[in-house]
């Protein structure tokens, strides 16, 4: 594991009341002690082109992605704009264009008649104005949220970032005639949501710091007011160019922060280009959105296409989705999306998918290792792993108490072995899976494992 990790303050006797959420195994914040297992990283695989910025008022710098799903469709949102590089200027004004889908792997553009380009409707432009560099949108969940606002934004435009809402995600308008955040640098995909377990809106943006393009964030109770501006603090992780940030609250872990920025090396050219740089997609987590672990290691490589070695490439779009699998009888999977061709005239958007869940998981080898938790307490009747071994490999589930000692009925010598791959697997033990009469109880637990990931694990 090469990332720094970070406990958010939290003492290693510090009970850690995970109730009946979902816990990921993202960092070392479940983990007291461990033996012969390590963290590991897990990387998207790439799938289908999802859409290509070929229209007339699209082209080669579009960019700045957004994705969520909305009720029984999906949305995405983009800027539609074209960089001539023989002049360095762009051929058309910039809009937001708008795209949809109702399985995340086919898109189509619809013709919204919003707004005309070149003397016609007769396109998916969903905004132009103020705002179209980087015009983010999210659902708004707040319960308190009028139905004219259910849908909310941000955009860069003089002196900040301007707030906008709409009734429907299709017909936009701003919320004030001023920036609501005027501290940053903004030159980037800036984002905001409602942070539905501390009931308050959270926003991540562009700024300089040292030198070294970062991320701030700040939050409002009402998408206008906003709190002074804080940097993200990475621990030991070194100082690098963060282009963009794509942080999101973990949708089946809403308490936990996931990031995926892009990383921008200006001083490198692979691909001969009018503009140097080379970048990838790296992975970050948080328990508080402000103390953070990156991981050193990319989380999306450029890969074999020279396209992707071309500077603002692997830029991976904000959202994440819940997939069909390609695969016969194999559950659903997560969908991320990341641009290639970027400044060619083949710019695009690629799928990637990933497993459930499957961003970091404990790994151990064939030969063997076990982990013990940091003191737990839950409240429910059964355990619940997220796991995947080989054919030889398997995982064996203990409880001790708070002393470390292990519980009757729920001891490494009762357990039943696991092994498969599964996204949601009881825990069982020769008297069966029930744990409600630990529920409420200071535990432990142990997991011995070989050749085999665990990725998260839930009381439920």
């Amino acid at each position: 594991m090469s990332a720094t990790s970070r406990s958010c303050g939290e003492g290693e006797n510090t009970v850690r009341s995970i109730g009946s959420r979902l816990e990921l195994f993202i960092d070392n914040w479940l983990i007291a002690e461990s033996r012969n297992v390590e963290l590991r990283l897990h990387n998207p695989v790439p799938q289908e082109v999802s859409i290509v910025f070929n229209q007339p008022w699209e082209g080669n710098t579009s960019g700045y992605v957004t994705v969520f799903k909305d009720e029984d469709c999906f949305r995405m949102y983009y800027r539609g704009s074209n960089h001539d590089l023989t002049t360095g200027e762009a051929t058309h004004p910039e809009f937001t264009c708008y795209a949809e889908s109702v399985d995340g792997v086919n898109w189509v553009k619809p013709k919204l008649k919003l707004f005309e380009f070149n003397g016609s409707r007769q396109n998916n432009i969903v905004w132009s104005g103020v705002g179209t560099h980087n015009f983010t949108p999210f659902r708004d969940t707040n319960p308190n949220c009028s139905r004219e606002e259910a849908y909310k934004a941000l955009g860069v435009g003089d002196g900040g970032l301007y707030a906008f809402k709409s009734p429907d995600g299709v017909h936009w308008q701003l919320m004030s005639s001023q920036p609501v955040i005027t501290k940053g640098a903004f030159d980037s995909q800036n984002l905001a949501f409602w942070d539905t377990v501390r009931k308050r809106y959270a926003a991540f943006f562009r700024g300089w710091r040292q030198g070294t393009r970062d991320i701030l964030t700040c939050f409002s109770k009402d998408f206008v007011s906003w709190t002074e501006p804080e940097w993200l603090d990475y621990g030991e992780s070194p100082r690098e160019h963060l282009y963009t940030n794509a942080v999101l609250p973990y949708f089946r872990a809403p308490h936990v922060f996931l990031g995926f920025p892009m990383r921008f090396i200006p001083d490198r050219e692979k691909t001969p280009h009018f503009y140097k740089g080379v970048s990838d997609t790296v992975f970050m987590s948080s328990h508080d959105g402000l103390h953070w672990q990156r991981w050193a290691e990319a989380f999306i490589r450029p890969g074999p296409m020279p396209e992707r070695w071309i500077n603002r490439n692997n830029m991976t779009a904000w959202g994440i989705l819940v997939t069909k699998s390609r695969l016969t009888n194999a559950p659903d999977e997560l969908s991320l999306y990341s641009n290639e061709g970027y400044y060619t005239s083949g710019n695009r958007l690629r799928r990637f998918t990933l497993r459930t869940d499957g961003f970091v998981s404990v790994h151990a080898s064939y030969s063997g290792g076990e982990l013990v938790t940091h003191p737990l307490m839950f409240k429910e009747g059964r355990l619940l792993l997220n796991y995947s071994t080989s054919a030889a490999g398997g995982v064996m589930v203990e409880i001790l108490d708070e002393d470390s000692k292990p519980i009757p009925g729920f001891t490494m010598e009762e357990a039943v072995e696991l092994y498969g791959d599964e996204v949601e697997a009881e825990a069982r033990w020769r008297n069966g899976s029930d744990i409600s009469r630990l529920s409420g109880r200071v535990v432990r637990i142990r997991l011995r494992m070989w050749d085999a990931d665990v990725y998260a694990l839930k009381a439920c």
